[in-house]
């Protein structure tokens, strides 16, 4: 069996850096496809390096821009690269642009689409990501899902139950299979902080950074954390803050984008996280640190169901208040369904059953 792997987003490095090998150890030949759309070292090369990842087999370069340029470049790209590299599928990881433009381009090729992380749902149509998942997995002939709902979401739109393998959350055996890595990883020292005395932060979708009122109302219980905030700053948000008055604001640290294994080790050694990221919630909740989402919604509501994770909105008050509670947690819950180390060997077993293509391919 020969695969390509599409990834482009720092997510989607994290999530096949344990399938990969697994993959190769199976005699399933399978290449990478970097699209580019992470395109900043910070943000790509020393993830590769971190992850111990194969090269790309291709790099693409889309780059940045509008959902619609970047997902329309990638489109071309991918399709041209399919045509010239024929494969028994392809597989798309999460719900990036990139996810989207490798389910269009090999589905009009009859190519058969394997989702990594399929079925997760916000229900909010605003979000990109949400229109992501609902195409590529209206797309896929095989639907690899994280978790026990992601399962019911698909049966409730109408995919065959036979398409539905329920091998777990790869992004959870990621952080299983580092946490032997950085168990002397001091990185907390090195911003001048002590292990858990302090509030780690990442924000950087635009429902916060694009509304400044929101994003001010987020700098203000930062403010009121009581720790210090250690805050790692993507690089679109970077000129969104001092707008928004969080540059200047009493006891945050901000700092650049750190590696995933650095990362890794400040969500580990952290009191709480307040994020609005989707990984960010699934690797706090393994690595045992309480989490404060700030999104209206999450596709990650099991994190919430076993007690790791709390939902507020950008409002200064319902922020604290949910941080106060996390700081006040007791640190311990149970690990959803299938979130360990044998997620890749699962995905595996369900390649090596067979994929069934979709009608008419």
């Amino acid at each position: 069996m020969q695969l390509i792997v599409i990834v482009g987003a720092r997510p989607n490095f994290i999530k096949v850096a344990p399938l990969m090998p697994a993959l190769e150890a199976a005699g399933i030949q399978a290449r990478i496809a970097h699209t580019g759309q992470h395109y900043d070292n910070a943000m790509s090369d020393v993830f590769f390096s971190d992850l111990n990842l194969p090269e790309p087999a291709w790099f693409l370069g889309v780059g940045s821009g509008t959902h619609a340029v970047q997902t329309g470049k990638a489109m071309m790209a991918l399709e041209e690269l399919f045509m010239q590299e024929r494969a028994d599928a392809v597989v798309v990881v999460g719900d990036v642009n990139s996810t989207l433009a490798g389910a269009l381009a090999a589905s009009k090729l009859h190519i058969p689409v394997i989702h990594l992380e399929a079925g997760l749902r916000s229900w909010d149509m605003s979000m990109p990501e949400e229109i992501n998942r609902l195409v590529a997995d209206q797309l896929s002939a095989m639907h690899l899902t994280p978790t026990a709902e992601a399962n019911r979401n698909l049966l409730a739109e109408g995919v065959d139950a036979e398409r539905i393998h329920f091998v777990g959350n790869i992004m959870a055996e990621s952080v299983v299979r580092n946490l032997e890595r950085i168990q002397d990883r001091d990185v907390t020292s090195r911003h001048g902080l002590t292990a858990k005395e302090y509030v780690l932060a990442t924000v950087h979708r635009p429902e916060n950074t694009d509304a400044p009122e929101r994003l001010k109302a987020i700098g203000q219980a930062f403010g009121a954390a009581g720790l210090p905030v250690l805050f790692p700053v993507h690089p679109r948000t970077m000129p969104l803050l001092e707008a928004a008055g969080i540059s200047a604001t009493t006891g945050v640290h901000i700092v650049p984008p750190v590696r995933y294994l650095d990362m890794l080790a400040l969500q580990r050694d952290a009191a709480a996280i307040v994020t609005d990221s989707g990984g960010v919630q699934e690797e706090s909740c393994m690595v045992g640190t309480p989490c404060v989402t700030v999104r209206r919604n999450t596709e990650r509501g099991i994190t919430i169901e076993v007690g790791a994770n709390r939902l507020v909105s950008a409002d200064a008050a319902l922020i604290t208040a949910a941080l106060t509670d996390a700081l006040a947690s007791s640190h311990k819950w149970q690990l959803p369904e299938r979130w360990d180390d044998q997620v890749a060997a699962r995905t595996v077993a369900a390649l090596q059953g067979g994929i069934k293509p979709l009608p008419g391919s």
